[in-house]
């Protein structure tokens, strides 16, 4: 499916059917399996698709009872605090280092699969005014905690997504470090499955470690330069206010 993830396509169907009451508010999912056998999709894509509805609000996962139908009025709840970029990247590295870790050992050949396209997703060109390389490298992070197993984990990386996505500051300084580093963007996220593939839980959380380390440094030297361009900027209007005074 090329004008849309297929995972993204079933997501739209379960949604479908909790509009048309099939799957009322408070009623738990079918399996991953059986969703699978019915949408004759791999249960990878399952998973995608339910991460994407529970990222909406739409689903509530509970350890060991599946996925819920959440109410509406419920599921409009959710306010994203005010932090910084570097606060977020540094919280995201302390997380998804561990939960890398924790998804190693037992990570299946089937989401390692799906790991790989995601990096070859992350080298696509916008497309429609969506930014599939965004999207993509949303979806990497996320398999990966979805992997781990605990949905605590994988509720805290999910809303340091939303964050990193919906915050405008945030984003800004994101697309801004992204757009120059996409070359060591993807090495490094090879790195990391590299290291899945090892099913090495230390070396998953040094490769993870290292991208965001990366990205730290990065959004340093794109502060630096901001605070540098500011300082230039308001130099150039008090010289000019002050020497317009002079002529007078």
């Amino acid at each position: 499916m090329k004008e849309q993830r297929l995972y993204e396509d079933v997501a739209q169907r379960i949604a479908q059917r909790m509009l048309e009451g099939v799957y009322p508010s408070g009623t738990r999912l079918p399996g991953e399996r059986e969703l699978a056998e019915q949408f004759n999709v791999s249960r990878v894509t399952v998973r995608q698709a339910l991460i994407s509805l529970q990222a909406l609000g739409k689903l509530e996962v509970r350890p060991g009872s599946g996925a819920h139908v959440l109410d509406a009025a419920v599921s409009q709840v959710d306010v994203l605090p005010s932090v910084s970029a570097l606060e977020l990247t540094e919280a995201r590295s302390l997380f998804e280092s561990e939960v890398a870790a924790l998804a190693a050992p037992d990570i299946s050949d089937e989401t390692l699969a799906e790991l790989e396209q995601l990096i070859v997703d992350m080298s696509s060109d916008e497309h429609d005014g969506v930014d599939a390389a965004e999207l993509a490298d949303r979806d990497f992070h996320l398999t990966i905690a979805a992997a781990a197993g605990n949905s605590v984990l994988y509720y805290i990386v999910e809303k340091l997504w939303r964050m990193r996505m919906e915050l405008a500051p945030v984003k800004k300084v994101y697309d801004s470090v992204c757009s120059e580093d996409a070359t060591a963007r993807g090495r490094e996220h090879r790195e990391i499955l590299d290291a899945l593939h090892s099913r090495d839980p230390s070396q998953a959380r040094l490769a993870m470690r290292k991208h965001f380390t990366r990205l730290l440094e990065s959004m340093l030297d794109v502060t630096e330069q901001n605070a540098l361009r500011d300082v230039r900027r308001k130099a150039s209007e008090s010289r000019e206010r002050f020497l317009k005074s002079a002529r007078i």
